[in-house]
Order: C-alpha cells, then sequence, then structure tokens
C-alpha cells in the first residue's frame, strides 16, 4: 500500500465548507469508542454535515478489546473505513509504518496543536504527523468536598499538606483517606507514579532526558516517586492488595473515602454515581512555590486510512476536527476528555474546568513509559505497574525498584547501554 502525502495545506473549514459535491460521499469512521456512539450520531455528525453538504459521516465502533486485531483485519482486506482513529504512540505509528495513514504533516490545521500534543502521532524524529489530536486525559486527585469540609481540610498543594490531610482523615475513622487497589496493578502506575512524578523529573525536561539516555530510573528524580509512594500504603484501607480497579471505584462514589486517584477520564461516571459534590487537586509540589507538572496525556487522535477512495472529504473532515467547533462540541460532551488545540474550549463541567485549568498553572507532559521505552523486553510500561505495587506494599525499596528497572531497559535499549 502506498502511502500517501498531503502536499497542499487546507485552507480551513470556512472554505471547505462552501464546497458542495456532485454526488453525497459517505466517510466511515474506525474508532474503539463504543461509548460515544450517541456523542456522533446526536450531536458530532449533524454539526459537520450542517456545515459541510455533501459529506456524510457513518461512526462504526468495535469493542475496545478487539479493536486493534479487527482494524488490522480490514485494512490488510482493504475494507477499512476512510478514518481511523488512533491509538497514541506505537500502535498508530506501526500503521503509519504500514503504510495505512496518510502524512498529515501538510495539512494547515496541524499548526493548532503543540509538539507535546502531536508528539503521540508522530514518527520518532517527528518528521511526520498521521493522527490529528483529539483529546488527551489529564492526572490527578479528585475528593469528596462533603468529607473536607466536615474534618476542616483543605485541598492541599504540597506533600506535607497532602499527608497531613491523609492523617486527619484516618484519625477520624469515617472515611478510608484514599481509594486505590493494588490487585490490577496498573492503577499504582497510571493513577500513582505516573501522577506524581512529573513533579520529581520535571516533567518534559526528565522525560526526554531519560529517552536520550542522559538520565537513567536509578536517578533520584526516577526514584524518589516509589518512595512517596511506599507511604500510600498506610492510607488505603483494609484488604487494598486484593482490590480492583471497579472496587475503587465504587468506594469512592458511594462515599466511603475521601480521595480518589485519578485520571479525568472517572468524571462523567462518577458524576453520574456519587450523590456529593467532588472537586479536584493537582499532584502536590514537594515545596510551596515549585513549579507544577501535570500529566496531560495524549489519548485520541483520528487520521485517514491511505487507501480511502475519498481524500478531499477526508481532508475536510480531518480539518474540522482540528476546528474550535469540534474541541467545544467534544470537551463538553465528555467531560474529562480535552481538547488538544491551541484554541482555549470554554468547558461547562465544574469538574472538569478545575482539571483543565492546571494546564495554565503546570507544565504539561506525558505518561514516562508511552513513548519509545516500552517497545523491547522487557516492557518498561508492564514493569512499572510491578514495582509501582511493590513500593506501595514495601516489598522493594525504591533503590532496588530503580536498579531492576534500569537493568531491564538496558538489556535492550541502546541509549541506556
Amino acid at each position: 500500500m502506498t502511502r500517501r502525502s498531503l502536499k497542499l495545506a487546507l485552507l480551513g473549514t470556512t472554505l471547505m465548507a462552501t464546497t458542495a459535491y456532485a454526488e453525497d460521499v459517505t466517510l466511515t469512521i474506525e474508532s474503539w469508542r463504543n461509548d460515544d456512539l450517541t456523542l456522533w450520531q446526536d450531536q458530532i455528525i449533524p454539526a459537520f454535515e450542517a456545515k459541510h453538504p455533501g459529506i456524510k459521516i457513518n461512526f462504526t465502533p468495535s469493542a475496545p478489546a478487539e479493536y486493534n486485531a479487527v482494524l488490522n483485519s480490514k485494512l490488510d482486506a482493504g475494507s477499512a473505513g476512510d478514518l481511523i482513529t488512533c491509538r497514541p504512540f506505537d500502535a498508530s505509528l506501526a500503521l503509519y509504518e504500514a503504510g495505512h495513514l496518510t502524512d498529515l504533516s501538510g495539512v494547515e490545521a496541524m499548526g493548532n496543536f503543540s509538539d507535546v500534543a502531536k508528539s503521540a502521532w508522530q514518527t520518532d524524529d517527528g518528521s511526520a504527523s498521521f493522527c490529528v489530536p483529539m483529546a488527551s486525559v489529564i492526572h490527578g486527585f479528585i475528593y469528596n468536598k462533603d468529607a473536607f469540609a466536615e474534618l476542616g481540610i483543605e485541598a492541599p498543594t504540597t506533600e506535607d499538606e497532602f499527608f497531613a490531610a491523609l492523617d486527619k482523615i484516618r484519625e477520624d475513622g469515617t472515611y478510608v483517606p484514599m481509594a486505590m487497589g493494588t490487585n490490577d496493578q496498573w492503577e499504582a502506575a497510571t493513577m500513582g507514579y505516573n501522577n506524581i512524578g512529573p513533579n520529581y523529573w520535571k516533567g518534559e525536561e526528565g522525560r526526554q532526558a531519560l529517552i536520550a539516555g542522559e538520565q537513567k530510573l536509578t536517578d533520584e528524580a526516577w526514584t524518589a516517586p516509589y518512595a512517596t509512594l511506599a507511604r500510600w500504603g498506610e492510607y488505603l484501607g483494609d484488604g487494598y492488595e486484593a482490590q480492583t480497579y471497579p472496587d475503587s471505584q465504587n468506594i469512592f462514589t458511594l462515599g466511603r473515602a475521601a480521595i480518589y486517584p485519578a485520571g479525568s477520564w472517572e468524571i462523567s461516571g462518577f458524576n453520574a454515581q456519587a450523590d456529593f459534590e467532588m472537586g479536584a487537586f493537582k499532584p502536590p509540589v514537594q515545596n510551596a512555590g515549585d513549579t507544577c507538572y501535570i500529566s496531560d496525556h495524549t489519548d485520541i487522535g483520528i487520521g485517514m486510512n491511505a487507501a480511502t477512495e475519498h481524500p478531499e472529504a477526508a481532508e475536510t473532515f480531518l480539518a474540522w476536527v482540528a476546528s474550535p467547533e469540534f474541541a467545544e462540541i467534544f470537551g463538553n460532551a465528555l467531560p474529562g476528555f480535552f481538547p488538544l488545540s491551541d484554541t482555549p474550549v470554554d468547558l461547562q463541567d465544574p469538574l472538569a474546568k478545575e482539571f483543565v485549568g492546571w494546564r495554565g498553572e503546570c507544565e504539561s507532559t506525558i505518561r514516562s513509559t508511552y513513548q519509545i521505552l516500552s517497545r523491547g523486553t522487557p516492557n518498561l510500561e508492564n514493569d512499572t505497574w510491578g514495582a509501582s505495587v511493590a513500593a506501595i506494599k514495601g516489598t522493594s525499596t525504591p533503590a532496588e525498584l530503580g536498579a531492576e528497572l534500569q537493568e531491564g531497559l538496558a538489556s535492550w535499549y541502546a541509549p541506556h547501554q
């Protein structure tokens, strides 16, 4: 399959909206976001079609766990849709390298996104971008405002304040201080290590240095978060070792826990399930006045099937996805999935507004293990799951965990050899 490169920059959706097609063109979108079907049918597709006569959109999601396999089978058979929803990093990079995704670097609307936003859907050298960034998720902590008010606790900003709040909640005994389990492992890494870690390794500065081999996983910036996680265990409640992700969600939304280490993707579900007011606070810094860093993790993009028979119509749609109109619809329909374009979006959900407001206060980065560093064996992302659990349980020291992770990475990754 030949990779098609877009050489002409689009003039924007305003100009494209005046383009009419002699016959209706139907574009099919492949996606794993089957929960979003109603959103697409009721809001996104009507908004696009109203301004782009002649282009019809058909959103055809697969089951999330089956998406990669289903999509690859369709691509190999030549039956995949015109537009492909892109998971971040290596899965989509592999599609591009196989010639299935078009290089969108020439699309003018790609200029609406930062380098960090585009990094999840670029070649390693950044020379080609193959998916338009749609949304990210932000890490932090969601808390029960009623519980905090009862106990006279303010949302913490420093680590000392954070642990003082946890101590006060535990001493009172009404609430589990923090709802998180270690049974499913990924929680400990995603809502633990990669939540608080950027404040230690200074976000992109440390992440890029680790990729370049200029920092190692044995450095204090990378082991210190494990020392902090080691303090979490005493606040997670009885039986946290066997507690699953759904267990943690239920414990918090039922009002039994005061704090939930979170990703913003929880907002919609928590809004529907919790009958108390919620607030959010960003990962506490070590000392008052320190620069704060947040994991604003690139999560969803959309690209063009290189084999589409309707490239011009697909270009028109992708330019619209990069527009403020799409960003506002998507950001408000799915609170907690935040548009990545540079144009600010007026979000209505109060909890989502708290999360996204941190972009103006802190430096943004992405999860440390997701770009390049988890391509080999052992897989650094999966090993970080186990290391985060071991830190919380206290079965290994931070230094031991750093040494083990560094040895694994160095066994296959040249910049660390």
